[in-house]
């Protein structure tokens, strides 16, 4: 008999093909009464397969009492409240590892792209002006430059490694200090005054909501550069937005918004920004790693065995 689970909404097709194949899945987004819906599973749906961005907290848990596992598609859990999931004894599981070189790679295009302007020289060729109105302004290098990394992690570390190559210099801020030779700095607002690119990689939590704001900024200045690819919750995305237009800052590379898809139109009209819709793990490839291992943490609990990658 296959294990009843509930897939909280559509994510990606091969993964979701999966799931329902191996498991007795069915999808609460499509619920038409979703109380109704939850009664009806509640006897017997022992794990959740999660795609961002449906909440799920302590009352979803308490209506499925049986509920023994949620297995989050992405690194980011901040959709589930692990406070109530660990209060219940609910395990919570990730896929962290296998995107970590595409959201690098999507890191590093950013700080480029920001910084060489390349999307906006494209579009300068594209509408004739080379002919017209003589070559592109210049812009300025990324080599010689310190990117101040807010979040050394797993994924910040391959960032690092990729801004080296590029001859980039990197400090970096967490909430505990690592074994690096980084220099390390004390607090983001210190980060960003040592820095030409503040490049946010930190978990969203509550304690990292807004954690880049006006403070932040100022210390960042009119010569330097923000790129996010964390979440857009971690940036006070109407102070940026402020700071961009004035040109308080020289630009930001972002590819996360605080209200994701909608993405505030004040920022289309600005020459300063380079924006990506959330691509930062947007790799077949990656997404494949990514589904092979929300499957196979549901696999390995309903078999009795510890799960791969566990978050509580």
């Amino acid at each position: 008999m296959k294990p009843p689970i509930i897939i909280t909404s559509r994510g990606h097709a091969p993964t979701m093909a999966a799931l329902q194949s191996e498991f007795d899945a069915r999808i609460l987004s499509e619920a038409r009464d979703r109380e109704a819906f939850l009664r009806e599973l509640a006897p017997t749906v022992r794990g959740i397969a999660s795609f961002a961005p449906m909440p799920i907290d302590g009352k979803l848990m308490d209506a499925l009492p049986k509920l023994e596992i949620i297995s989050n598609f992405g690194v980011g859990v901040d959709q589930i409240n692990l406070d109530d999931a660990k209060k219940r004894g609910i395990i919570v599981t990730n896929t962290p590892d296998v995107l970590n070189e595409c959201v690098a790679d999507t890191a590093l295009a950013l700080v480029l792209n920001t910084v060489r302007k390349f999307p906006q020289s494209e579009q300068y060729l594209r509408a004739g002006n080379w002919a017209a109105r003589g070559p592109y302004p210049l812009t300025t290098s990324v080599g010689g430059k310190t990117l101040g990394i807010l979040g050394l992690g797993r994924i910040g570390e391959v960032i690092a490694k990729r801004a080296v190559a590029c001859g980039m210099k990197i400090r970096y801020h967490n909430r505990n200090r690592k074994e690096t030779d980084y220099p390390y700095d004390p607090d983001p607002v210190t980060l960003a005054k040592n820095s030409d690119v503040l490049m946010v990689v930190t978990p969203a939590t509550a304690q990292t909501a807004r954690i880049i704001n006006a403070a932040v900024l100022d210390a960042l200045g009119p010569d330097g550069y923000l790129v996010n690819i964390a979440r857009g919750s971690v940036v006070d995305e109407p102070v940026l937005l402020r700071y961009l237009q004035e040109k308080r800052i020289a630009g930001a590379g972002l590819d996360v918004f605080a209200d994701e898809p909608r993405v505030p139109p004040a920022f289309f009209t600005l020459d300063n920004c380079v924006l990506f819709p959330h691509v930062g793990s947007a790799t077949v490839e990656t997404r494949k790693a990514m589904g092979d291992r929300q499957i196979e943490n549901l696999r390995r609990h309903f078999a009795g065995k510890p799960v791969i990658s566990r978050v509580v």
